[in-house]
């Protein structure tokens, strides 16, 4: 099971940065297209997420847009 959960849009440029980037490290993730699964808005929303993608890793804080600094630091 995937550690790295994204939860992206259509049309979202920093998404398809962020999925471009944990694939070239290899990084497995699971995506969750918040267009296609809308039950997901509130919960991000909730927890103060205004902006696509988060990427959520297991055991560290949620963020939001293209971190290649903290993307760097997660290890499979």
């Amino acid at each position: 099971m995937e550690k790295v959960t994204v939860y992206t849009k259509y049309n979202c440029v920093q998404c398809k940065m962020t999925k471009k980037f944990l694939e070239a490290q290899g990084i497995p993730f699971k995506e969750i297209n918040i267009e296609e699964e809308t039950q997901f808005v509130e919960e991000l929303k909730a927890n103060g997420h205004r902006q696509t993608p988060v990427v959520a890793v297991e055991g560290l804080p949620a963020f939001s847009g293209f971190r290649p600094d903290v993307l760097k630091k997660i290890s499979t």
